[in-house]
């Protein structure tokens, strides 16, 4: 770790000089008399989740690796400074520079803020990323933010999500009549259409609303996740996919007067640490989910697939919620309108190769 971290400085300063000297200009040492930069970072999780809190750590202990300590970033979790659903509003009021969280924790405010972390039948990890960093997608989100005071970037993704853990078996779309879940973003406006009723609890209180019987289902994240929140002693049934969320980004969100007050050089150190959180968080998940879902299986947990005909409805409802979105939010449905058809363009590719590649590779370890 200590040879990475000794990289990632003279990786950048090396970039630095390069760029200076392509430019004719001289290659300038660090000053001495650099302002010293300390900033406050809340968190939308807790401490507990350790991938999801540690893109904020990777983030700050990047930063502070390439600036060797003139920049810090001292993180805190979910309810020290302010609840997890109140990390923009801190933000957006100053009350901390800087926060990590799930920006459809937001849609209250504008159902917009979903795009730039999940929204239902949307973007894979990978094609999120694209249309985020390629594709224009960050410009769009950072328009909304500017209405907010702040500046957004990614720094990770859980990938693709798991439907949630269920009290009892849901075998078509009556199932979710009355049916109380715990679900996130505009994922909730969706299963309401098909009768159920969504509720958006922080982690920290989803076990003991569904002990309680407060709630029927919850979804959080993945096996890795949902085993340390113990959902599977109360809820026998984990079902899959989690269309809701193909990919669901995690953002770091920056007072826009904070941000402004850095130098070039200091934002472009932050969009550097912020990529390494984001690469390196994504790849945690592939990492420790395997041996979790094992572990949950052998605990006795029922794995299911979602019924096909009730994809379909939800596909169905998923895209009456964005028509009435749209109807009413012109930011919402150009923002929309700009994924989707890139979403099309991306799976008329990756049907090619990636898909078939994947399918290939499932069958023949399924064959031994």
């Amino acid at each position: 770790m200590t040879k990475r971290r000794e990289m990632l400085r003279h990786g950048v300063a090396g970039a630095s000089a390069a760029a200076a000297m392509v430019a004719g200009a001289p290659v300038r040492a660090q000053a001495p008399d650099q302002a010293q930069i300390r900033w406050r970072m809340t968190s939308s999780y807790p401490k507990s989740l350790d991938v999801v809190y540690g893109a904020g750590e990777i983030f700050g202990r990047t930063l502070a690796d390439m600036t060797k300590g003139r920049i810090q970033i001292q993180h805190f979790a979910a309810g020290e400074i302010v609840g997890g659903l109140q990390a923009l509003d801190a933000v957006q009021n100053g009350t901390v520079e800087c926060c990590d969280t799930a920006t459809f924790y937001y849609i209250g405010k504008d159902p917009t803020f979903a795009f730039a972390a999940a929204v239902p039948f949307g973007l894979n990890t990978r094609q999120q990323n694209a249309w985020l960093f390629q594709a224009g997608g960050l410009d769009l989100v950072n328009e909304l933010f500017a209405r907010y005071n702040v500046v957004g970037l990614p720094i990770g993704n859980t990938n693709t999500q798991m439907a949630g853990w269920f009290r009892r078996e849901i075998k078509g779309v009556e199932d979710l009549q009355g049916l109380k879940m715990r679900i996130g973003g505009l994922a909730g406006q969706v299963i309401a259409k098909l009768g159920a009723v969504p509720q958006q609890i922080p982690a920290g209180d989803v076990y003991p609303a569904l002990e309680k019987g407060t709630i029927d289902a919850a979804e959080w994240v993945g096996p890795y996740d949902d085993e340390k929140l113990g959902f599977y002693k109360i809820a026998p049934y984990y079902y899959y996919p989690g269309w809701w969320e193909g990919a669901s980004a995690i953002f770091l969100l920056v007072n826009k007067g904070k941000w402004d007050e850095l130098s070039p050089e200091d934002q472009a150190l932050v969009r550097a640490a912020a990529h390494e959180a984001n690469t390196l968080t994504i790849a945690k998940y592939d990492q420790v989910n395997p041996g979790a879902i094992r572990r949950l299986v052998a605990a006795g947990v029922q794995l299911r697939p979602f019924p096909a005909p009730l994809m379909d409805a939800c596909y169905k409802a998923a895209s009456e919620v964005y028509e009435e979105l749209s109807a009413g939010n012109p930011l919402f449905k150009r923002v929309h309108d700009h994924m989707m058809a890139f979403r099309g363009e991306q799976y008329l590719w990756q049907q090619v190769a990636e898909y078939t590649f994947e399918s290939f590779m499932i069958r023949a370890r399924a064959r031994g």
